[in-house]
Order: C-alpha cells, then structure tokens, then sequence
C-alpha cells in the first residue's frame, strides 16, 4: 500500500519545514500530485471489489478511503450475503431470487439491476471462498445457508454473525496482495471535469489538513450512506452522504431518495449501545418480538399477499409461521420496511418497551450454547458494551436509520452515471433495491456490483487513454479556497450546532412516519440551515481539526438531507421504505415511477419524474408462475 501514513507530508513548506498557512497552501505550495487510471472513493465491500475488479482489468489504480482500512460499515452486515446457491433448498434458483428482490422492493427495482444481481451472486459468494473466505457448512461440506426477512428460501451465505467482517478481510487481503494503492484518511471534496468528462479528484489528508490531488479519467464512487443525518443511525461517523453529494455536484443525478430504511432492530437502551444494529439473525435464528404485554405482536402485522400466497386460508396463517418446516417463516422475518412500520405502530399504541422501544427476545426461544455459537459477535457486543446478557434476557429495540435505497443513477451493466468517466456502487448507488432492500442482498449488491462498476472504470480510462482529460490550475485553486473557507469566514455559526439541528429535523420530521405539513416545514428547515452553514466559523488550523471536517460535511448533509424531504413529499403515496401518513397505501400511478434529482446553479435541487423501465414479458410471468 502507498503512501503509509507515517510518510505523509506534515503540511510543511517542503524548503523552510514551515508550517504553511491556508493562504499559502491555496497559493499552490505543498500539493501532492497522484496520477492513476481508476479511483476508487471509499474502502468498503464495492469499493474493494472495484478496485479488485479495475487492477485485474489492467489499470492502474487506487483506494482512497476517509477512514482506516478495514473501518468499513460492510463490517455490520452480519447476516449474511443473499445468493441462490441452493445448498439448503435445492429449489432455490435465480428467478425466485429476483422475484424476492422485486416483491420487497415493491416493484420499483431497476429489473435489470436485480436480474443481474440474482445471477451473478452465486459466483460471487465462490469467489470470495477461492480467495479465502471461510464460510459456516452444512453436514455436506457446503456453504451454509440461513433464513432471513423477505427470502423465500434460507439463502444467505454466513460465518456466524461476522459475515461482513470475513468479506472485508478476504477483499482488504486481496486488494494488498495485489499491491494496490490505499491512501488512508484521506478525504475527496470534488471531482474535476474536462468538456464534462471526469478528469481528476481533490481532497485532504485528516491527520495533518494537507491537499492532495489525484490525475484520473475514472472516478467510482463506493462512499456509503447518509444515516449521520439521523439522530438515532447504526451508521457511524463517516455516513455524511459524500459520494452523493459529490455525484450530484460533477453532474450526475440521484433516483428516489426518498426511502430510507429504518433497520426494525437497533438497540435503543442502554443508551451506550443506542442505535447499534442487533442483526437479522437474532430473528432468524429464532428470535421473537414482544411488546409490553409479552404478546408477540407480529401475527398482527401479516400482510394479506403473503396470507394468500402462504397458507390456504387466512386462519392458518399462525400455523404456517411458525412451522420452520417447508419453507416456512415466522412473521419476525417479512420484509424489514413492514417489520419497521409494526414496531413503530405498536410504540405509537403504548404498547412499547419502558425506553421507547420493543423487546426481542431470543433467551426464552434457545438455548445458551446454541445462541453463544450462532450469535457470538451479538452476544459478547451487548455483554461488553451494555452489560445485557442476551442468552438470559431480551434486548430493548427499534427502528434506526440504516440504509439509503436511493442513491446515484446509473447503468445497471457498467454501473456509470450520467457523467462519463464517474461509476458509482453499492449503497451510493441507486436502483437496486426499489423501495425496500432486502437484508443480506446489500453485500452480494457490493460484490456484483462493485466488480462491474470497476472493471468498466478501467475499460473507460483505456479508452481514454489517447485523449486523456485534464483539469486546470484554477479548478484546483478554487477547490482549495472552498476548502479553507470555514477558517476565514466572519460568522458565528458552530458546525456541531448545525448538525444537532439537522439532525433533529430529519428524526422528528423526515423519520419512519412523513406527513405533508411535516415534510414541508423540514424544507424550509434545511434551507434555513443551508443558510445558517454559509456563516460556518472553525477555530485553529487544518492539523487533526475535526471541528473543520465537520464543517466541509455539513454541505454534503444538508444538500443530501433536501433531496430526501423534497424526494418524500413529491411521492404521494406509502411504499417500502417510505410512509405518507396521509397517502396510507401504495398507488399504481407512483409504482411506475422515479423520482429524479439533480443540482442546479447556487445548490438548488431540481426533481423531475420518470418512468420506470419496463420489466421484460419473460421476467413479468416469473410472478404470474406459482413457485
């Protein structure tokens, strides 16, 4: 890996050993210059397997990450990764995992996206294994496979509940085997363009404020999410919404940003653990929800399309969930939008636990031994953090910002946006998932897509390679002093206050319920901040500043933040991740549309409407068929 960080250039003046001063720096002193072919933004699943993906294609490439190498959220996803492989249910194939994606996204998927996604993830899962991945086995010798929400079939492939934390292990060792470039800590802030084609990229280092500039043809965003704009988020610190923002900014144009996924089970007492995921697995293992009355309340929430599709008749459908045999699933496992929407409502009812949250309850339903192997990241999680033994009593739980469906548009085969030379993959990007993504299909999503967005950045900067684009003296000069800004401006208004605010404004009116009046008071609101931001004042200098980091966010958060409220109120309509109190149910009309959102001069979001593409006559009858 290049550069390690013990070398990194200090932010002196490379003659004197001076502390420069921003004015110095903005004046050209001190850069650092990188040429490569392909850049990957973000060193999560999608972008390891880009970046993977992009140097077996030939180029020559780098992962630039704001982070630490391996600090990536593809660690939380526990579960497992959603691939039909069959090596539980021999009648598990690739239709029925399409169909599943398709049923849970409510319809709104980009068809291509899932077809794709629900073919190639087995090969992926096999992929990983050839490079080292060690994965749970059946008493055959095969991938083991696990249950979980809105699957017809046990389909995840798992090591316990540390999935995630195996796949960035096997993809980190691979991609530093193969002697790809990592740049640590280090932030992108803008992505240059040549005659509208991408042509390089600018950031800073965190530890010591120093810029650094990147020559590329090809730029693939791989950034996360945007949970940090919630107060109550599983996401940490990174998710400020970067790659969206930066997508947004080059040119390019977000899809349906109005479903956010509220994760049915993240921790909400103790408050050392609030906001902590409790996997999917804890239900799919056997782990049941409980309100205050010790009712488990689910059997209430049983939609009428899976009722039908199900049991024979509405009375059976207790029986059928609760008998593990023959496919079948206990309610605790239906989509997690739907799972979401019960835990809120029965909270709403005062029927909620004493801190404002359910009880999920494994103890009473497994034994000790059998959740310790199963479980073990959960179990010793809440034992150290929160003192809260798992084996011997239930968890206090509820919704928490998780997961953005919506995210950059782009081609489901190359995974480019509108702006050529700029990929986008994984949860940056938009489409895939519909309205609802199902848990376990963001990492096979990672591995699919994060390989097809790579390996075209590294065809494109190939083809490129004649007429290279260039940026100018002057885009970097004026990247540097938008950079520098918050040092010298003249306001009052602190970066923490702003985000506390918007935070505050996006749980209390953009949340997991959304109503008219609410969702336009939170536009009004975030234009008020946008306003507030432009007066942002940070003290001291660029050295381990994160009152400065904080800052160069927030304009990422609250343009991201818009495009969400703006995105919610234009949908009339309650679907997946996203319910109207006062549009109750879905509405065929909104069914066949995108919401599109681009930028316009002065950070003005623009939305549009667009029709959806056509799924295929072969793919419709897949959900015409009885499986």
């Amino acid at each position: 890996m290049s550069p390690p960080m013990s070398q990194t250039p200090s932010g002196r003046h490379p003659m004197t050993g001076n502390l420069m001063t921003d004015e110095a720096a903005v004046e050209g002193h001190g850069f650092e210059e990188h040429e490569y072919d392909v850049v990957v933004v973000g060193a999560g699943g999608a972008g390891l397997r880009a970046a993977i993906a992009a140097n077996d294609a030939g180029a020559r490439t780098a992962i630039v990450c704001k982070s630490l190498l391996g600090k990536a959220h593809t660690v939380m996803a526990e579960g497992g990764i959603a691939a039909a492989m069959g090596n539980v249910y021999a009648d598990d194939n690739w239709q029925v995992h399409f169909r599943d994606t398709m049923r849970g996204g409510k319809m709104l998927n980009n068809w291509r996206m899932a077809q794709l996604h629900a073919q190639e993830a087995p090969e992926r899962v096999l992929e990983l294994e050839e490079w080292g991945a060690l994965f749970d086995r059946t008493g055959d010798g095969l991938i083991s496979q696990r249950d979980f929400g809105g699957h017809r079939f046990a389909r995840l492939a798992h090591v316990g509940d540390r999935t995630g934390l195996e796949m960035i292990r096997t993809l980190q060792q691979r991609a530093v085997a193969l002697g790809i470039d990592v740049f640590m800590e280090c932030t992108i802030t803008e992505v240059f363009k040549d005659s509208g084609r991408v042509s390089g990229a600018f950031g800073y280092w965190r530890d010591t404020g120093r810029f650094i500039v990147f020559k590329t043809p090809s730029v693939v965003l791989a950034t996360g999410g945007i949970g940090k704009s919630y107060q109550i988020t599983s996401n940490s610190w990174e998710y400020t919404g970067d790659g969206h923002a930066l997508a947004l900014r080059t040119g390019a144009s977000l899809i349906n940003m109005e479903f956010v996924q509220f994760h049915p089970t993240g921790m909400v007492w103790p408050p050392s653990v609030r906001g902590i995921l409790v996997t999917e697995s804890v239900r799919g293992d056997g782990g049941v929800l409980r309100n205050s009355e010790g009712n488990r309340f689910m059997f209430d929430y049983i939609p009428e399309y899976f009722k039908a599709e199900t049991a024979d008749t509405e009375d059976e459908a207790d029986r059928w969930y609760d008998d593990k045999t023959n496919n079948r699933r206990p309610p605790e496992l239906l989509p997690r939008d739907e799972v979401a929407r019960a835990i809120n409502t029965e909270i709403k009812a005062d029927r909620g636990s004493p801190h404002g949250g359910v009880f999920l309850d494994i103890a009473s339903r497994r034994d000790a031994e059998f959740i310790q192997r199963r479980l073990p990241s959960m179990y010793h999680q809440f034992k150290e953090l929160a003192d809260v033994d798992i084996t011997a009593e239930p968890m206090e739980i509820g919704p928490t910002c998780h997961y953005v469906m919506g995210g950059v548009e782009v081609d489901a085969d190359t995974g480019a946006s509108r702006v050529e030379g700029l990929y986008a993959a994984g949860e940056v990007a938009g489409g895939m998932h519909g309205s609802n993504r199902l848990g376990g299909n963001s990492l096979s999503d990672l591995l699919v897509f994060g390989r097809r967005a790579g390996l075209n950045a590294a065809y494109y900067a190939e083809r490129s390679r004649a007429r290279r684009p260039k940026f100018t003296d002057a885009q970097v000069k004026a990247a540097s002093v938008d950079a520098v800004a918050p040092f010298s401006a003249e306001g009052e208004e602190n970066p923490y206050t702003i985000q506390h605010d918007l935070q505050d404004i996006m749980q209390r009116l953009v949340g997991i319920i959304r109503k008219s009046e609410e969702l336009a008071e939170s536009l009004v609101e975030i234009r008020a901040l946008k306003e507030r931001a432009k007066n942002l004042a940070v003290e001291g200098n660029r050295q381990y500043n994160p009152g400065w980091h904080l800052a160069l966010d927030l304009a990422n958060m609250l343009v991201v933040s818009e495009c969400i409220a703006k995105a919610a109120l234009e949908r009339q309509e309650s679907r997946g991740g996203h319910t109207r109190d006062d549009f109750p149910g879905p509405d065929p009309m909104w069914g066949g549309l995108n919401l599109v959102l681009t930028l316009a001069g002065d950070d003005q979001v623009e939305l549009k409407h667009q029709p959806l593409p056509v799924l295929p006559d072969e793919l419709q009858r897949l959900f015409e068929a009885q499986q």
